[in-house]
């Protein structure tokens, strides 16, 4: 379903040339920034605030897409949003993080969020086989529970290279689990004599999506909810590495069957360059608040184009089994950085 789209001028590109493909792309990226826009008004009501604009837009494009249809002639700049806008936004995420942020939790926090990471990531596909769910869709929701919920199943298509509705599920489910964390797990901290420290990592170990970290973590104090942000910026630099080894993986198995290989995600590189770059320079906190609006801001652009491009019939053809896989995998990442925490 992917259309590639390339606005890179060549040595045989004229500026006709450009302004049309500019004016083919325009379409498609003015209707995913308008759900966009709709999606950040629909957040500032009292009932939908807990969700984050990006989930929103995906269900607002969904609905469009079966309901009212999408115009035919913004399907290239639909998958523009789903490709370049998509991975640079992921690329700008590095603004969110330090080597520093990363450093505070200590080695024995990176360790417990590290293997709860892998332990998640591995078991979920293992439990995937026995349930009988795809592998493509075994993967995004294997990333999403065990890395940073949307972003990660994002990134990680890029190399999975799953269907559109396979991404919306994912989305969905992961949405749903880390939402129902963000009431639980608050309650839980006193059952489990949790200290706030202990707490605030359990949660930013466990718990999806960032916003969802931090509405979390904060319920239960400033010191918790700190430690939880950090112990989830971890978990997001973790997202390059992963990411690079799904891709070698998937570029060996294609290697066994055909001439042509997976691409080289190389915005990963980009990521860890931006991470790196912000951990050495000190930006004003001006600049790194607009960046972060704007990387929230394209990845809802994205999804919404995802949403554009997924037929509900696809989804609901897919069944039960998805979701009660990240059911599991969302209790197997919560009991086992509890473990941990609980042993170190």
């Amino acid at each position: 379903m992917s259309t590639r789209l390339s606005i890179q001028p060549t040595e045989n590109t004229s500026p006709t040339d450009l302004v049309s493909k500019l004016q083919s792309i325009l379409p498609g990226v003015l209707l995913a920034a308008i759900i966009s826009g709709a999606a950040y008004a629909l957040r500032g009501s009292p009932l939908l605030a807990i969700f984050s604009p990006m989930i929103l837009a995906v269900i607002i494009g969904i609905i469009f897409a079966n309901v009212i249809e999408m115009p035919s002639r913004a399907a290239v700049g639909i998958a523009f949003c789903q490709r370049p806008i998509l991975r640079a936004a992921i690329v700008l995420l590095g603004f969110q993080l330090t080597f520093t942020q990363i450093e505070a939790i200590g080695l024995t926090g990176l360790i417990i969020v590290a293997v709860s990471l892998l332990a998640t990531f591995t078991a979920t596909l293992g439990i995937a086989r026995l349930l009988g769910v795809n592998s493509k869709l075994a993967e995004l929701i294997a990333a999403g529970t065990s890395i940073c919920g949307a972003s990660a199943i994002v990134a990680t298509n890029s190399v999975t290279n799953a269907s559109d509705e396979d991404v919306a599920y994912a989305v969905a489910a992961i949405t749903l689990f880390g939402t129902i964390a963000m009431f639980v797990y608050p309650l839980l901290m006193p059952v489990f004599g949790l200290s706030a420290t202990e707490y605030g990592l359990w949660a930013g170990s466990a718990i999806h999506e960032v916003a969802q970290v931090i509405g979390a973590g904060f319920q239960n104090g400033a010191e918790a909810g700190e430690v939880s942000t950090v112990a989830k910026l971890s978990r997001v630099a973790m997202l390059a590495p992963l990411v690079l080894g799904l891709g070698y993986i998937a570029r060996m198995r294609q290697a066994k069957t055909v001439a042509a290989r997976a691409p080289v995600p190389w915005f990963v590189f980009g990521f860890m360059a931006v991470v790196a770059f912000n951990s050495l320079v000190t930006l004003p906190e001006t600049f790194t608040s607009r960046i972060s609006w704007l990387t929230t801001f394209m990845l809802t652009i994205g999804l919404a184009a995802m949403g554009l491009r997924t037929n509900v019939g696809e989804i609901l053809s897919k069944g039960f089994r998805p979701l009660l896989l990240a059911f599991t995998a969302s209790i197997f990442i919560a009991a086992t950085s509890l473990v941990l925490i609980k042993v170190f």
